[in-house]
């Protein structure tokens, strides 16, 4: 059954990318002279992004450890992050694609109870620093840039969800998400009768997880806020990719230059994450970046190219990582 999900999962995914080429918004020609004009600068972003998803394996990796033995090679680990990383990307609502393929991946090594509190605890620490970073672009936005009735509306609304998204995970990461997640989607029409079985047959399992997440931030301080430290730093370094970007155009100012960086990515990813359900994010990300460099007072090309050789990059290791869902299969089993 798991060889034939994760069948599944790739064809999606290909499927994705295959549509995503075919429905490029811009012409070849546009965009060869966009990588053209991005020349070894590109080779630096890609290098950048492998340090990037090898510290999302890091994450990962110390979290796994806290609760036990680790069976399974970092190098095999990063595997699986970069493959999961490629299906979150391509696969609509991506957190449905690469996290149950996490766990599929993990059970023989650790066992599923695990694998599918390390995969949560990884989920939640990722998507907790998205929020943090947000509210960094915000502060950034307040102090250096100028704020009309627009962007004030636009910032206050930002900060209201970011207040709640940090609001509720620091209560998850107190008390457990998963149990009040399980019976929060009992109230929604057709996963009634799912949710009510799917409980009362785990029910035991259920709480081991969110005893698990609770213990993780009140028994084991140093893992969390070394894998909270590990993946805000992450999100920081990714605005590295826009910077260089906006270095290559002729932004100028190396600090205006990175926190510029940081208000583009930021807002970019808050937009396409609104639009997560479409695969591989398609026109959310683009309009996202063509939407801030414009209140930012830059120019449509450069909007255009950022969205161009990010959309590359992101095709390259997502291809990749498609194509190593096909490479190698467990061979330890849990000790």
């Amino acid at each position: 059954m798991n060889a034939r999900i994760k069948n599944i999962l790739f064809l999606i995914g290909l499927t994705s990318v295959i549509v995503m080429l075919l429905t490029f918004d811009v012409s070849w020609e546009v965009l060869w002279a966009n990588l053209m004009h991005a020349g070894w600068w590109l080779a630096g972003i890609l290098v950048l992004w492998l340090v990037l998803y090898t510290m999302n394996t890091t994450t990962w990796w110390i979290i796994l450890r806290e609760s036990g033995p680790v069976n399974i090679s970092f190098l095999q680990l990063f595997k699986v992050t970069l493959s999961s990383f490629a299906l979150n990307a391509a696969t609509p609502v991506g957190l449905l694609g690469g996290e149950p393929y996490k766990v599929m991946e993990l059970t023989p090594y650790v066992g599923a109870q695990r694998a599918t509190s390390s995969v949560l605890l990884f989920a939640m620490m990722h998507i907790f620093t998205h929020f943090c970073y947000w509210v960094t672009a915000i502060l950034l936005w307040l102090w250096l840039k100028p704020v009309n009735a627009g962007v004030g509306l636009l910032l206050g609304a930002a900060a209201l969800l970011c207040a709640g998204g940090i609001f509720l995970f620091l209560r998850g990461y107190r008390y457990g998400m998963v149990v009040h997640a399980i019976r929060w989607m009992g109230h929604i029409p057709g996963l009634r009768s799912w949710a009510t079985r799917f409980a009362a047959t785990h029910e035991e399992s259920l709480h081991c997880i969110d005893r698990q997440i609770a213990e993780l931030h009140s028994q084991s301080r140093g893992t969390f806020y070394a894998s909270l430290l590990l993946e805000y730093t992450g999100r920081m370094m990714q605005s590295l990719e826009i910077m260089v970007m906006l270095v290559i155009i002729g932004a100028d100012g190396s600090w205006a230059t990175f926190a510029d960086s940081v208000i583009i990515l930021s807002f970019t990813s808050l937009f396409a994450n609104l639009l997560g359900f479409i695969p591989l994010q398609l026109g959310g990300r683009e309009g996202g970046f063509a939407m801030t460099t414009a209140q930012l007072g830059l120019t449509g090309g450069t909007g255009l190219f950022i969205s161009i050789i990010c959309r590359a990059r992101e095709l390259f290791f997502t291809s990749i990582g498609l194509g190593l869902m096909k490479v190698g299969h467990p061979q330890h089993k849990e000790s």
